[in-house]
C-alpha cells in the first residue's frame, strides 16, 4: 500500500532540484548570461571539478540548465538557464533577499553555540 504524503507548502519539489550547497549558485550564475565551464569555476572556486560537472549534468537532467555545444576549434560549450530554471530562480529571489537580511545575524549566533 502506497503512503500518503502530507499536504506540501510546497518548497519539497523546488529543494528537490536545487538542494545542496552548489546548485542555486550555479542557476544564480547562468540565468542572466550563458556561461562556459571554466567561467564557472572560476566563479566558484570551492567546487571540485567533478562536482561542479556532475551538478551541471544533473541540472540538465532537470531541465534547469541547457548545454550548448559550439563545433568550433577547440569545441566551446556554453550553460544558460531554461525557462524552469529562469522561473525557479526568480522564485529564489525572496529566499536570498532574507538570507542577505538575516546571515549576519544566523552566523553570530553560530559563533557563539557550542559545537561550532
Amino acid at each position: 500500500m502506497a503512503k500518503t504524503q502530507p499536504e506540501s507548502c510546497g518548497l519539497g519539489p523546488a529543494f528537490q532540484l536545487i538542494g545542496g550547497k552548489w546548485k542555486a549558485l550555479i542557476l544564480w550564475l547562468v540565468h542572466t548570461e550563458p556561461r562556459r565551464f571554466g567561467e564557472l569555476k572560476r566563479l566558484v572556486p570551492d567546487i571540485s571539478e567533478k562536482m561542479l560537472i556532475q551538478q551541471l549534468r544533473e541540472m540538465e537532467a532537470d531541465g534547469l540548465v541547457h548545454r550548448e555545444i559550439f563545433h568550433e576549434v577547440p569545441p566551446r560549450v556554453e550553460y544558460s538557464a531554461t525557462p524552469l530554471g529562469q522561473s525557479l530562480d526568480e522564485a529564489l529571489g525572496p529566499l536570498a533577499s532574507w538570507g542577505k537580511e538575516h546571515g549576519a545575524a544566523i552566523e553570530a549566533r553560530k559563533a557563539k553555540s557550542p559545537g561550532h
